[in-house]
């Protein structure tokens, strides 16, 4: 069973920035896809962005497209998701989640969640 540990939230102003780590303990980490997840008070959990095994293909949700990076690195069992331009409805628990099938955009279909880090974007 992979463990996923978030970090890097906070509070930031509106325009600002911030880069969510997620790291994992499993060796063979290469081997999951990962994505984002966000999860704002009263609200269903929603895709953000996901990433291939080898880091070569990325899909992002509409919300965030050109703002949002994700990205990993494989030696270091890391998976990043840099936010720029942060705007207040990006105030959510982020989460990563591991899949060991598919790079896929449904809460649903992963396999590992991490506990999840707050992200809040003041006005």
């Amino acid at each position: 069973q992979v463990q996923l540990v978030e970090s890097g939230g906070g509070l930031v102003q509106a325009g600002g920035s911030l880069r969510l780590s997620c790291a994992a303990s499993e060796r063979t980490f290469s081997r999951y896809a990962m994505g984002w997840f966000r999860q704002a008070p009263g609200k269903e959990r929603e895709f953000v962005a996901a990433i291939s095994r080898s880091g070569g293909s990325t899909y992002y949700a509409d919300s965030v497209k050109g703002r949002f990076t994700i990205s990993r690195d494989n030696a270091k069992n890391t998976v990043y998701l840099q936010m720029n331009s942060l705007k207040p409805e990006d105030t959510a628990v982020y989460y990563c989640a591991a899949n060991t099938a598919l790079m896929v955009t449904k809460v649903n279909e992963y396999d590992y969640w991490g506990q999840g880090t707050q992200v809040t974007v003041s006005s």
